[in-house]
């Protein structure tokens, strides 16, 4: 392809242009960044009508981190479950399914059973992701007599494993139950808790876009990760939830408390199937989720785990504030108050709590579940009388609790395994956009470019435009890009994890800011009403592709490249300037070029 003669007599007679010439050092970059120990408000808007169509893109956003965008085939769950031992008022079996082909997720079911169980009655239903410390959380000896002591246990036998004490309740008080690990934790070992919870430095066997691991740049830039792969379990977990035969499934409710409120809120978000839920222990506007596995390149960029609660307004939401970092929810502007003031946007105030457990330090105690079942109580439609009481059990043995056994087989894990599933999840990924039509796929791929650049996030730093010429003349804008770079490396938060979600889950990259203001100039010269045309050389391509993709369709008439042949499955490692997290999972370059075009821009190439 060749710029047409008119382009290029443009081009040639561009006597006076607006040079933008600014430079930064990382250093200062450095200072700017927002990481997960920042502060993170929800700021309520003054309608309802504002804050839906906000609610619209965070949805995307979080569907976008979580590599959810769109949403992945549902496979068949190959669903076994086995085993099954009671204790007084329910029975438990063992479960595990299949997310996607070949990974298990592992658990326990509880049903009610004897006075608690109806023959032929479908129960409501409960989601129970457990945090860290897993489903074998075990609080010891010398943990349970503080925790007595405190009041925040009520038996030395069924409170030293609170998570189980928790769903063992809810399926005496009629519910159907599933506890399920969390990876690497229990049974899901497929892969191991030291990756999944414990990464800290970067593999190099593990980079390269033929073969890679998570937290490798190819898979950040395929928005591959363990945050993903978890949202992913708890979203089919719901799906076997609601498939049984006995599960009501118009009432789902979802409880977690730390890592597991983290997932809460995330199912809360972007899955519509629940209409009750207790995220407990994490909706905070203070610290956000210190683990890789509740962090994710994209998530929490503009807005935090408050905001995020906030999308499940107006159905039904509680909470607690511990000795913790939800200590301050109940302040005003600290949480709680706005969340109140949001849910009275819909005339449904009294449809958020949070119990104020200051006494306590991060916990999902008795008193905390206490509140829970009250409240899921009234909202699941229990009919029970309350208070609702817990009530003691014989703790689950080792053998009890183990998934495998003789009849049921660990399945695959380690190295290869997970080599081999980054490469499934590409590979279904790049085949689902295959599958749609030219119209649909540049949708999909504008959409998606829009939450990467981050199209309605404020301008916070044109230093990082290394050369940028513009030109109007005659009702024509010539924008012209010849990047000359002078960051050579991103600039990372503080923290001695190699991981590219402590910074990118809160910060823009710098090729997205680079985009950012490059649409910026965009919209200003189109709403001076001039057709925008750019040039783009020296490797400044993709970030005019990038800029176009995210503005209005046929905001720019044209693009001249000097080159088509940059590749952002090259880079190999999220340090570099041009990284972006999602730019392969959305085609490349040659997606961008397409989605461009397919909105009404002639692409050229010299």
């Amino acid at each position: 392809m060749k710029r047409s003669a008119f382009f290029s007599l443009l081009v040639a007679n561009i006597v006076l242009a607006l040079s933008v010439v600014m430079s930064t050092k990382a250093a200062d970059a450095e200072e700017k960044l927002k990481d997960l120990n920042g502060f993170f408000p929800l700021l309520v808007p003054d309608t309802l009508e504002t804050w839906e169509a906000r609610a619209t893109l965070l949805r995307r956003r979080v569907l976008v981190a979580n590599g959810l965008y769109p949403l992945p085939e549902r496979t068949p769950l190959n669903a076994v479950v086995h085993g099954k031992f009671e204790r007084d008022g329910c029975t438990i079996e063992k479960v595990y399914f299949e997310s996607v082909p070949g990974f298990h997720v592992t658990g326990l079911l509880f049903r009610p059973s004897g006075e608690n169980a109806s023959p032929g009655k479908k129960y409501p239903a409960v989601l129970s992701p457990h945090g860290h410390g897993g489903r074998l959380y075990d609080l010891g000896e010398k943990g349970i007599k503080k925790h007595l002591e405190s009041g925040g246990e009520k038996y030395a036998e069924s409170g030293r494993f609170p998570k189980v004490a928790r769903c063992v309740t809810l399926a005496r008080l009629g519910c159907v139950t599933l506890l399920y690990d969390m990876i690497g934790y229990a049974d899901n070992q497929q892969l191991s808790r030291d990756l999944g919870h414990g990464f800290s430095k970067q593999r190099p066997d593990f980079e390269g876009k033929e073969s890679w691991g998570f937290y490798s740049a190819q898979a950040e830039m395929r928005l591959q990760s363990i945050f993903g792969l978890q949202t992913w379990n708890s979203i089919r977990a719901l799906d076997f939830l609601e498939g049984l035969p006995d599960v009501d499934p118009s009432r789902i409710g979802v409880t977690g408390g730390s890592g597991g409120g983290t997932q809460t809120i995330m199912i809360g978000a972007i899955d519509p199937r629940p209409v009750v839920a207790f995220p407990n222990g994490m909706v905070s506007s203070s610290m956000q989720g210190g683990c890789p596995c509740e962090n994710a390149s994209l998530l929490r960029i503009g807005t935090g785990n408050v905001e995020l609660a906030a999308l499940f307004a107006p159905k039904p939401q509680g909470m607690t504030a511990a000795n913790d970092w939800t200590k301050e929810m109940l302040v005003p502007g600290k949480g709680f108050p706005e969340l109140k003031k949001l849910y009275g946007l819909y005339g449904k105030a009294d449809h958020v709590i949070c119990g104020d457990l200051l006494r306590f330090s991060h916990n999902y105690n008795y008193v905390s579940r206490k509140i829970m079942y009250e409240w899921f109580n009234e909202h699941l439609g229990l009919g029970l009388k309350t208070p609702i009481v817990e009530e003691d059990f014989p703790r689950i043995t080792e053998e009890e609790h183990a998934i495998y056994n003789d009849q049921h087989s660990r399945p695959e894990g380690g190295d290869d395994f997970e080599r081999k599933l980054t490469g499934w999840l590409a590979e279904q990924s790049d085949q689902q956009l295959v599958a749609m039509s030219p119209e649909e796929r540049a949708k999909t791929v504008a959409a998606a470019w829009r939450i990467l650049v981050g199209v309605d996030d404020p301008i916070t730093d044109e230093s990082i435009v290394n050369w940028m010429t513009i030109r109007s003349t005659d009702g024509i804008c010539l924008i012209s890009l010849e990047a000359t770079p002078e960051i050579k490396e991103t600039p990372v938060v503080e923290n001695k994890r190699e991981f590219a979600g402590y910074t990118h889950g809160y910060n823009h990259s710098v090729f997205a800011n680079r985009a950012r203001v490059l649409l910026a100039r965009i919209r200003s010269a189109r709403e001076d009403g001039d057709t925008v045309i750019l040039s783009a050389r020296g490797g400044s391509e993709p970030i005019a592709l990038a800029a176009a993709a995210a503005a209005e369709s046929g905001a720019v008439k044209q693009i001249s490249l000097g080159s088509d042949q940059f590749r952002f499955a090259n880079i190999t490692t999220y340090r570099d300037a041009d990284f972006v997290p999602g730019s392969v999972k959305y085609g490349d370059l040659p997606g961008l070029i397409e989605a461009v075009s397919a909105r009404g821009t002639t692409v050229e190439v010299d």
